[in-house]
């Protein structure tokens, strides 16, 4: 009889629960819920991300194929596509959001190497458009017939580990979420011809 650990419960061993759990707390997440918690909705949707789901009925059907499994992967006793979806609505994005920038910086430190020896992190930042259908998120309309959001990422070369995301319409202009940045003195940035916002540039600069 196989007894080892499932590869996902072993992943999960590396998720600072009790951090988590604070910023929780703190956006009162769990408020008046009785089953199916931030942490749960967490691991579900890591799990969709993980075994490549294409839609939420798509991840409900591959949950429902792990059914006796999905309490002791730390799930819920049982997520069904109505509860899923109602907490991807109503819970506070800042609770997913701000654990997301935690267990970046983690992984940014472990992997810290100074191999510019400049004095300062060296960054790069640029934009990929996602293509969404128009009809579903209507408030997403990229062009007469199409929808799409821009993921704005500012990419740490040393460590080679995103360090900040920033979502917009996918009709904003690159060098519109310049003002974004979290800059930091002393540090290096890379941009494209799309980002000749000269205004923008020297204010970084001074």
């Amino acid at each position: 009889m196989h007894k080892d650990k499932f590869v996902f419960s072993q992943l999960i061993v590396f998720l600072n629960r009790n951090k988590f759990n604070y910023i929780v707390r703190k956006h009162d997440g769990d408020k008046y819920v009785k089953h199916f918690t931030c942490w749960n909705q967490l691991l579900s949707l890591m799990f969709g991300q993980l075994s490549n789901r294409e839609s939420l009925r798509d991840l409900i059907v591959a949950l429902d194929a792990h059914h006796s499994k999905c309490y002791h992967l730390g799930m819920g006793r049982n997520v069904s596509r109505s509860s899923l979806a109602r907490a991807n609505q109503d819970r506070d994005y800042h609770i997913f959001e701000e654990y997301a920038y935690y267990l970046v910086n983690e992984a940014r430190q472990k992997r810290v190497t100074d191999i510019f020896k400049l004095g300062g992190n060296v960054y790069a930042f640029d934009s990929t458009t996602i293509d969404l259908c128009l009809s579903v998120f209507w408030w997403a309309k990229f062009r007469k017939k199409k929808g799409g959001i821009k993921v704005h990422t500012l990419y740490d070369v040393e460590t080679q580990i995103p360090a900040f995301f920033h979502i917009t319409e996918a009709s904003v202009h690159d060098s519109k979420v310049m003002n974004e940045i979290p800059y930091e003195s002393g540090s290096y940035y890379i941009f494209d011809r799309a980002y000749n916002n000269f205004k923008m540039l020297y204010r970084i600069i001074r």
